[in-house]
């Protein structure tokens, strides 16, 4: 497969931005409303028209305003894959898929095996023959993946696929689209706000603000010292990284086990990410008896007092993760009087944290 390489500016919507995505790698794009995320999705697609800038995937040129060249959607072999399926209402599950290969050319027993081939690694082969509305919103989400990649797409467009979605099938989904992006080798652009999609599918993240690029970089780096208001605010939960320790614990960097819930099926082995809120963290001075299933000694770096509520924040984890943060009321946070150095212990209940298969 081949890279992708875009630089792009929209007067009219004060956007200009420029970016690469090596082959077989997810670059994930986070911003507010408004920030030029579908506008970068749609100038790659050939949608819309930049005043000027360029759109190259490996050799081939798809825009270049300086030389007059714009590539047809239709023959840009870009996948793009939304929160709406679209799938076409009128045609079965498999004519929808087959539709794919034939628009760029294939024969009809070409096209019939690509789809074949692509509703079962989706899981859709016995809801072949039924008509989009028979479906579940996770079947049809899973269909219109299968048409997206049985056109053979050099890059994938996902703009917010999940979203909407219920958490199991948004589970399952997000393992597919990990386990494909992870074996196609084709450049993966994921636009999101769930801070999951990014933990669990993306190589590198980018932050847009106001359509200029705020920061861009590896997913732990700014995950861990995010340089942007919305890097900051989607880094708002607690994240632990891990092995697999078991089918539901994770062994972080420090030795800690954590315990937790899968949405998926468990896994044993590989690495996993754990996810909990703020809010769902108590603290005590001494460890208490019969506590949650998850606590750890935790050296306060740093408190932050938000009316009624303060947020008692640790030292970074072993491995330069951002510190762990418990939400407490004012009331509590003056009973324990804390302060900066103070060793205290932090404690969540099991069903509170989220385990998910970390990203490559």
């Amino acid at each position: 497969m081949a890279e992708l390489q875009f630089a792009a500016a929209v007067a009219e919507r004060s956007y200009e931005v420029a970016f690469e995505v090596a082959a077989g790698e997810v670059l994930a794009i986070l911003g507010p409303n408004g920030a030029g995320k579908s506008t970068t999705l749609h100038v790659i697609a050939g949608l819309l028209q930049p005043d000027s800038g360029m759109v190259r995937v490996g050799g081939r040129t798809l825009t270049d305003t300086a030389d007059g060249i714009s590539v047809a959607t239709h023959d840009r072999r870009v996948g793009l894959l939304l929160q709406d399926p679209l799938l076409f209402p009128h045609l079965s599950v498999q004519a929808n898929v087959e539709f794919a290969p034939r628009s760029r050319g294939a024969g009809r027993a070409a096209a019939r095996r690509s789809a074949a081939s692509w509703l079962a690694e989706v899981g859709l082969t016995e809801l072949a023959d039924r008509k989009p509305d028979q479906l579940s919103g996770g079947q049809a989400q899973r269909a219109a993946i299968a048409r997206a990649l049985a056109a053979e797409p050099e890059v994938l467009l996902l703009d917010e696929p999940l979203s909407g979605l219920d958490v199991a099938v948004a589970a399952s989904v997000r393992a597919l689209l990990r386990r494909v992006s992870s074996q196609s080798g084709r450049a993966t652009v994921l636009i999101t706000h769930d801070l999951l999609d990014v933990l669990t599918l993306a190589d590198r993240v980018m932050v847009l603000d106001d359509g200029r690029v705020a920061e861009v970089g590896a997913v732990g780096e700014v995950l861990a010292a995010p340089r942007s208001m919305f890097g900051a605010r989607i880094a708002g939960v607690n994240v632990v990284r891990g092995e697999a320790a078991g089918p539901e614990a994770l062994r972080a960097a420090d030795g800690a086990l954590w315990h937790g819930r899968h949405d998926v099926e468990p896994q044993e082995a590989g690495a996993l990410v754990a996810v909990f809120s703020p809010a769902a963290v108590a603290v005590y001075r001494e460890l208490p008896h019969g506590s949650p299933r998850n606590s750890v000694q935790i050296r306060v770096a740093e408190l932050d007092a938000d009316g009624a509520r303060v947020r008692v924040r640790g030292q970074e984890q072993a491995d330069g993760a951002p510190g762990l943060a418990a939400d407490i009321t004012a009331e509590s946070a003056a009973g324990l009087r804390l302060a900066a150095g103070d060793d205290v212990w932090f404690t969540v209940k099991a069903q509170e944290v989220a385990l998910h298969p970390a990203a490559r």
